[in-house]
Protein backbone atom coordinates (compact mmCIF):
# COMPACT_ATOMS: atom_id res chain seq x y z
CA UNK A 1 0.00 0.00 0.00
CA UNK A 2 1.20 3.20 -1.03
CA UNK A 3 2.10 4.68 2.48
CA UNK A 4 4.99 5.93 4.26
CA UNK A 5 4.26 4.40 7.26
CA UNK A 6 7.50 3.59 8.41
CA UNK A 7 9.08 6.82 7.68
CA UNK A 8 6.18 8.82 8.87
CA UNK A 9 5.81 7.39 11.81
CA UNK A 10 8.87 9.66 13.13
CA UNK A 11 8.25 12.14 15.46
CA UNK A 12 6.28 10.43 18.56
CA UNK A 13 5.37 12.91 21.01
CA UNK A 14 4.32 11.11 24.44
CA UNK A 15 3.10 12.17 27.63
CA UNK A 16 2.05 9.86 30.48
CA UNK A 17 3.32 7.32 32.41
CA UNK A 18 4.28 3.55 32.53
CA UNK A 19 4.07 1.10 34.86
CA UNK A 20 4.19 4.13 37.08
CA UNK A 21 1.21 5.58 35.06
CA UNK A 22 -1.43 3.14 36.08
CA UNK A 23 0.01 2.92 39.68
CA UNK A 24 -0.11 6.80 40.11
CA UNK A 25 -3.75 6.75 38.34
CA UNK A 26 -5.09 3.83 40.90
CA UNK A 27 -3.56 5.69 43.58
CA UNK A 28 -5.68 9.07 42.76
CA UNK A 29 -8.41 6.44 42.38
CA UNK A 30 -8.70 6.56 38.46
CA UNK A 31 -8.84 4.58 35.19
CA UNK A 32 -6.86 4.95 31.90
CA UNK A 33 -6.89 3.85 28.81
CA UNK A 34 -4.91 4.19 25.69
CA UNK A 35 -6.25 5.83 22.04
CA UNK A 36 -4.78 5.32 18.85
CA UNK A 37 -5.18 8.01 15.39
CA UNK A 38 -3.44 8.38 12.71
CA UNK A 39 -2.62 6.17 9.19
CA UNK A 40 -1.32 3.02 8.54
CA UNK A 41 1.43 3.07 10.63
CA UNK A 42 -1.07 2.41 13.70
CA UNK A 43 -3.69 1.27 11.85
CA UNK A 44 -5.02 -2.01 13.67
CA UNK A 45 -7.98 -3.24 11.80
CA UNK A 46 -10.21 -0.20 10.48
CA UNK A 47 -9.99 -0.50 6.99
CA UNK A 48 -10.80 -4.03 7.26
CA UNK A 49 -14.84 -2.94 7.30
CA UNK A 50 -14.30 -0.37 4.71
CA UNK A 51 -14.40 -0.49 0.96
CA UNK A 52 -10.98 0.35 0.52
CA UNK A 53 -7.78 -1.14 -1.65
CA UNK A 54 -5.84 0.49 1.91
CA UNK A 55 -6.26 -3.04 3.23
CA UNK A 56 -4.10 -4.81 4.82
CA UNK A 57 -6.31 -8.35 6.27
CA UNK A 58 -4.68 -11.42 3.62
CA UNK A 59 -1.48 -12.83 3.83
CA UNK A 60 1.22 -12.33 4.34
CA UNK A 61 0.82 -9.81 6.23
CA UNK A 62 0.56 -11.04 9.98
CA UNK A 63 2.60 -13.85 9.55
CA UNK A 64 4.55 -13.06 12.56
CA UNK A 65 1.62 -12.14 14.53
CA UNK A 66 0.82 -14.05 17.90
CA UNK A 67 -1.99 -15.57 15.91
CA UNK A 68 0.00 -16.11 12.34
CA UNK A 69 -3.03 -14.16 10.70
CA UNK A 70 -3.71 -10.72 8.91
CA UNK A 71 -5.10 -8.23 11.56
CA UNK A 72 -5.48 -5.34 9.18
CA UNK A 73 -2.29 -3.96 10.78
CA UNK A 74 0.93 -3.01 8.25
CA UNK A 75 3.11 -5.47 9.26
CA UNK A 76 4.40 -8.72 9.62
CA UNK A 77 3.78 -9.01 13.39
CA UNK A 78 3.15 -6.01 15.96
CA UNK A 79 3.05 -2.35 15.51
CA UNK A 80 3.94 1.01 17.57
CA UNK A 81 0.73 0.75 19.67
CA UNK A 82 0.81 -2.88 19.84
CA UNK A 83 4.42 -2.54 21.40
CA UNK A 84 3.35 -0.06 23.65
CA UNK A 85 0.64 -1.86 25.32
CA UNK A 86 2.98 -4.90 26.10
CA UNK A 87 5.70 -3.08 27.32
CA UNK A 88 3.27 -1.56 29.90
CA UNK A 89 0.93 -4.59 30.28
CA UNK A 90 -2.20 -3.07 28.91
CA UNK A 91 -4.76 -5.11 26.87
CA UNK A 92 -4.03 -4.19 23.43
CA UNK A 93 -6.98 -1.62 21.70
CA UNK A 94 -9.27 -2.85 19.42
CA UNK A 95 -10.12 -0.83 16.10
CA UNK A 96 -13.01 1.33 16.49
CA UNK A 97 -15.32 -0.44 13.75
CA UNK A 98 -14.65 -3.60 15.54
CA UNK A 99 -17.98 -5.34 16.54
CA UNK A 100 -16.06 -6.34 19.75
CA UNK A 101 -15.30 -3.02 20.93
CA UNK A 102 -18.28 -2.72 23.34
CA UNK A 103 -19.00 -3.16 27.32
CA UNK A 104 -16.20 -3.51 29.47
CA UNK A 105 -13.84 -3.49 26.33
CA UNK A 106 -14.09 0.57 26.48
CA UNK A 107 -12.29 0.79 29.04
CA UNK A 108 -9.49 -0.21 26.99
CA UNK A 109 -9.44 2.52 24.99
CA UNK A 110 -9.68 2.47 21.36
CA UNK A 111 -7.67 2.36 17.74
CA UNK A 112 -9.30 5.47 15.18
CA UNK A 113 -6.40 5.04 12.90
CA UNK A 114 -7.04 4.21 9.08
CA UNK A 115 -4.88 3.61 6.54
CA UNK A 116 -4.13 5.98 3.94
CA UNK A 117 -4.96 9.00 5.85
CA UNK A 118 -3.15 12.49 6.49
CA UNK A 119 -3.72 15.71 8.19
CA UNK A 120 -5.28 17.46 5.00
CA UNK A 121 -8.34 16.19 3.81
CA UNK A 122 -7.49 15.37 0.26
CA UNK A 123 -4.58 13.47 0.94
CA UNK A 124 -5.10 9.68 0.06
CA UNK A 125 -8.55 10.01 -2.19
CA UNK A 126 -7.16 7.82 -4.75
CA UNK A 127 -8.38 5.20 -1.69
CA UNK A 128 -11.76 6.14 -1.45
CA UNK A 129 -13.44 4.88 1.89
CA UNK A 130 -10.91 5.80 4.50
CA UNK A 131 -11.48 7.14 7.91
CA UNK A 132 -10.02 10.79 7.87
CA UNK A 133 -9.07 12.53 10.70
CA UNK A 134 -11.72 14.15 11.56
CA UNK A 135 -13.92 11.66 11.28
CA UNK A 136 -11.38 9.79 13.62
CA UNK A 137 -12.00 12.85 16.11
CA UNK A 138 -15.68 12.66 15.52
CA UNK A 139 -15.38 8.60 16.20
CA UNK A 140 -13.85 9.69 19.44
CA UNK A 141 -16.34 12.02 20.64
CA UNK A 142 -19.04 8.86 19.79
CA UNK A 143 -16.52 6.53 21.80
CA UNK A 144 -16.74 8.99 24.82
CA UNK A 145 -20.84 9.30 24.63
CA UNK A 146 -20.78 5.56 24.66
CA UNK A 147 -18.24 5.41 27.43
CA UNK A 148 -20.41 7.51 29.43
CA UNK A 149 -23.51 4.90 29.32
CA UNK A 150 -21.50 2.70 30.43
CA UNK A 151 -19.99 4.71 33.57
CA UNK A 152 -20.91 7.67 33.86
CA UNK A 153 -20.03 11.38 32.26
CA UNK A 154 -17.45 12.25 35.05
CA UNK A 155 -15.92 8.87 35.27
CA UNK A 156 -15.52 8.75 31.34
CA UNK A 157 -13.91 12.19 31.73
CA UNK A 158 -11.53 11.15 34.27
CA UNK A 159 -10.36 7.94 32.27
CA UNK A 160 -10.10 10.20 28.95
CA UNK A 161 -7.85 12.68 30.94
CA UNK A 162 -5.71 10.22 32.28
CA UNK A 163 -5.16 8.41 29.19
CA UNK A 164 -2.58 8.03 26.67
CA UNK A 165 -3.01 8.94 23.04
CA UNK A 166 -0.71 8.16 19.99
CA UNK A 167 -1.52 10.18 17.19
CA UNK A 168 0.67 9.49 13.73
CA UNK A 169 0.23 11.60 11.21
CA UNK A 170 2.39 13.66 8.14
CA UNK A 171 4.00 11.05 6.10
CA UNK A 172 0.77 10.42 3.65
CA UNK A 173 0.83 14.54 3.10
CA UNK A 174 4.06 14.01 0.77
CA UNK A 175 3.65 10.73 -0.88
CA UNK A 176 0.29 10.39 -1.28
CA UNK A 177 -0.42 13.77 -1.72
CA UNK A 178 2.23 16.38 -2.65
CA UNK A 179 4.27 13.77 -4.63
CA UNK A 180 1.83 11.31 -5.29
CA UNK A 181 2.03 12.54 -9.30
CA UNK A 182 4.35 14.86 -11.12
CA UNK A 183 2.70 18.18 -11.28
CA UNK A 184 0.12 17.64 -8.71
CA UNK A 185 -2.27 19.79 -7.64
CA UNK A 186 -0.96 20.58 -4.82
CA UNK A 187 2.72 21.24 -5.86
CA UNK A 188 0.70 23.26 -8.40
CA UNK A 189 0.04 25.41 -5.93
CA UNK A 190 2.60 25.39 -3.20
CA UNK A 191 6.65 25.40 -3.16
CA UNK A 192 7.53 22.45 -0.82
CA UNK A 193 9.02 25.25 1.06
CA UNK A 194 5.27 27.09 1.40
CA UNK A 195 3.93 23.60 1.53
CA UNK A 196 5.28 22.12 4.87
CA UNK A 197 4.07 25.53 6.66
CA UNK A 198 0.54 25.05 5.25
CA UNK A 199 0.00 21.38 6.38
CA UNK A 200 1.53 22.08 9.93
CA UNK A 201 -1.41 25.07 10.26
CA UNK A 202 -3.45 22.07 9.41
CA UNK A 203 -2.27 19.89 11.83
CA UNK A 204 -2.35 22.65 14.86
CA UNK A 205 -5.56 22.64 14.35
CA UNK A 206 -6.15 19.01 14.43
CA UNK A 207 -4.68 18.77 17.83
CA UNK A 208 -6.26 21.62 19.36
CA UNK A 209 -9.55 19.54 18.12
CA UNK A 210 -8.25 16.73 20.09
CA UNK A 211 -7.21 18.75 23.48
CA UNK A 212 -10.70 19.81 23.56
CA UNK A 213 -11.82 16.87 23.37
CA UNK A 214 -10.06 15.90 26.44
CA UNK A 215 -6.72 14.48 25.78
CA UNK A 216 -3.93 15.09 28.21
CA UNK A 217 -1.21 13.09 27.11
CA UNK A 218 -0.20 13.07 23.77
CA UNK A 219 2.32 11.28 22.11
CA UNK A 220 2.57 12.55 17.98
CA UNK A 221 4.52 10.81 15.21
CA UNK A 222 6.19 12.83 12.86
CA UNK A 223 7.72 11.94 9.09
CA UNK A 224 10.65 9.98 8.90
CA UNK A 225 13.32 9.23 5.86
CA UNK A 226 10.21 9.12 3.37
CA UNK A 227 12.82 9.10 0.59
CA UNK A 228 14.56 6.02 1.95
CA UNK A 229 11.65 3.71 1.85
CA UNK A 230 11.97 0.77 -1.08
CA UNK A 231 8.70 2.13 -2.48
CA UNK A 232 10.70 5.44 -3.07
CA UNK A 233 13.75 3.56 -3.97
CA UNK A 234 12.09 1.66 -6.29
CA UNK A 235 10.62 4.92 -8.71
CA UNK A 236 13.25 7.59 -7.75
CA UNK A 237 16.39 5.91 -7.33
CA UNK A 238 18.86 5.16 -9.57
CA UNK A 239 21.79 3.70 -7.22
CA UNK A 240 20.08 3.27 -3.77
CA UNK A 241 20.38 6.56 -2.86
CA UNK A 242 17.54 8.00 -0.85
CA UNK A 243 15.40 10.59 -3.12
CA UNK A 244 16.74 14.23 -2.49
CA UNK A 245 13.34 15.48 -2.85
CA UNK A 246 11.48 13.59 0.19
CA UNK A 247 14.20 13.88 2.41
CA UNK A 248 13.78 17.47 2.29
CA UNK A 249 10.35 17.38 2.91
CA UNK A 250 11.04 15.72 6.13
CA UNK A 251 13.87 17.50 6.74
CA UNK A 252 11.77 20.89 6.42
CA UNK A 253 8.54 19.06 8.47
CA UNK A 254 10.49 17.69 11.47
CA UNK A 255 11.82 20.93 12.85
CA UNK A 256 8.35 22.75 12.37
CA UNK A 257 6.51 20.16 13.64
CA UNK A 258 8.10 20.30 17.16
CA UNK A 259 8.04 24.10 17.43
CA UNK A 260 4.61 23.77 16.63
CA UNK A 261 4.27 21.83 19.51
CA UNK A 262 6.64 23.86 21.46
CA UNK A 263 4.00 26.25 20.36
CA UNK A 264 0.74 24.71 21.70
CA UNK A 265 2.37 23.62 25.09
CA UNK A 266 3.14 27.25 25.43
CA UNK A 267 -0.48 28.28 24.69
CA UNK A 268 -1.74 25.36 26.99
CA UNK A 269 0.59 26.04 29.46
CA UNK A 270 1.64 22.52 29.98
CA UNK A 271 3.86 19.93 28.43
CA UNK A 272 0.81 17.70 27.24
CA UNK A 273 2.60 17.34 23.97
CA UNK A 274 6.18 15.54 24.26
CA UNK A 275 8.09 14.40 21.16
CA UNK A 276 9.90 11.66 20.49
CA UNK A 277 12.57 11.98 17.42
CA UNK A 278 11.53 8.68 15.41
CA UNK A 279 12.83 10.18 12.31
CA UNK A 280 16.75 10.15 13.90
CA UNK A 281 16.19 6.60 15.11
CA UNK A 282 14.83 5.20 11.52
CA UNK A 283 18.02 6.83 10.06
CA UNK A 284 20.11 4.88 12.92
CA UNK A 285 19.60 1.45 10.61
CA UNK A 286 18.97 2.74 7.59
CA UNK A 287 22.49 4.16 7.94
CA UNK A 288 23.87 1.46 9.04
CA UNK A 289 21.99 -1.91 9.22
CA UNK A 290 24.32 -4.07 10.28
CA UNK A 291 25.03 -2.76 13.86
CA UNK A 292 21.48 -3.58 14.57
CA UNK A 293 20.95 -6.69 13.43
CA UNK A 294 19.40 -6.66 10.21
CA UNK A 295 20.40 -7.62 6.57
CA UNK A 296 19.31 -4.81 4.86
CA UNK A 297 17.62 -1.13 4.80
CA UNK A 298 16.69 -0.83 1.36
CA UNK A 299 15.35 -4.04 0.00
CA UNK A 300 11.84 -4.58 1.46
CA UNK A 301 10.89 -8.23 2.94
CA UNK A 302 7.23 -8.82 0.63
CA UNK A 303 7.45 -7.67 -2.48
CA UNK A 304 8.33 -7.12 -6.28
CA UNK A 305 10.82 -5.36 -8.60
CA UNK A 306 13.71 -3.61 -7.42
CA UNK A 307 14.17 -3.09 -3.57
CA UNK A 308 10.67 -5.17 -3.86
CA UNK A 309 9.29 -1.73 -3.76
CA UNK A 310 7.08 -1.68 -6.54
CA UNK A 311 3.48 -2.34 -6.26
CA UNK A 312 1.50 -4.52 -2.85
CA UNK A 313 2.85 -6.84 -0.84
CA UNK A 314 0.60 -9.92 -1.64
CA UNK A 315 0.56 -13.87 -1.73
CA UNK A 316 2.27 -13.45 -5.07
CA UNK A 317 5.00 -11.14 -3.87
CA UNK A 318 8.43 -11.85 -2.86
CA UNK A 319 8.83 -13.01 0.88
CA UNK A 320 11.87 -13.33 2.29
CA UNK A 321 12.47 -16.09 5.13
CA UNK A 322 13.81 -13.89 7.70
CA UNK A 323 11.75 -10.89 8.50
CA UNK A 324 14.02 -9.60 11.27
CA UNK A 325 17.05 -9.05 8.97
CA UNK A 326 14.85 -6.51 6.65
CA UNK A 327 14.26 -2.87 8.18
CA UNK A 328 10.98 -2.82 6.19
CA UNK A 329 8.60 -5.06 5.99
CA UNK A 330 6.81 -4.05 2.79
CA UNK A 331 7.35 -1.40 0.46
CA UNK A 332 6.50 1.27 2.77
CA UNK A 333 6.39 -0.03 6.40
CA UNK A 334 8.81 -1.19 8.86
CA UNK A 335 9.28 -4.64 10.15
CA UNK A 336 8.12 -5.42 13.31
CA UNK A 337 11.92 -5.47 14.69
CA UNK A 338 12.65 -2.51 13.43
CA UNK A 339 8.92 -1.27 15.35
CA UNK A 340 10.61 -2.75 18.62
CA UNK A 341 13.92 -0.77 18.14
CA UNK A 342 11.89 2.27 17.29
CA UNK A 343 9.96 1.90 20.53
CA UNK A 344 12.53 0.96 23.17
CA UNK A 345 14.35 4.06 22.25
CA UNK A 346 11.27 6.04 22.80
CA UNK A 347 11.05 4.52 26.49
CA UNK A 348 14.69 4.96 26.83
CA UNK A 349 16.13 7.56 24.60
CA UNK A 350 18.74 10.32 25.32
CA UNK A 351 17.64 13.86 24.37
CA UNK A 352 19.10 13.35 21.10
CA UNK A 353 15.69 11.07 20.42
CA UNK A 354 13.38 12.43 23.05
CA UNK A 355 12.08 15.42 23.71
CA UNK A 356 12.24 16.89 26.74
CA UNK A 357 12.61 13.48 28.63
CA UNK A 358 11.90 9.85 27.68
CA UNK A 359 8.88 7.85 27.89
CA UNK A 360 9.85 5.85 31.28
CA UNK A 361 10.40 9.63 33.07
CA UNK A 362 7.12 10.77 31.48
CA UNK A 363 5.28 7.58 33.20
CA UNK A 364 6.18 9.05 36.01
CA UNK A 365 4.87 11.81 36.17
CA UNK A 366 2.22 12.68 38.19
CA UNK A 367 -0.01 14.70 36.46
CA UNK A 368 -1.99 17.38 38.19
CA UNK A 369 -4.05 19.09 35.37
CA UNK A 370 -7.54 19.95 35.00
Amino acid sequence: MAEALFPHALFLLFVLSNLGFHANAQARGTRSAFFVFGDSLVDNGNNNYLATTARADSAPYGIDYPSHRATGRFSNGLNIPDLISQHFGWEPTLAYLSPELSGQKLLVGANFASAGVGVLNDTGIQFVNIIRIYQQLNFFHQYQQRLSALIGREEAKRLVKNSLVLMTLGGNDFVNNYYLVPYSLRSQQYAIEDYVPFVISEYKKVLQRLYGLGARRVLVTGTGPLGCVPAELAMRSENGECSAELMKAAALWNPQLVAMLDQLNGEIGSKVFLAANTNQMHMDFISNPEQFGFKTSKIACCGQGPYNGLGLCTALSNLCSNRDEYVFWDPFHPSEKANKLIVQQILTGTNTYMYPMNLTTAMNIVDSRS
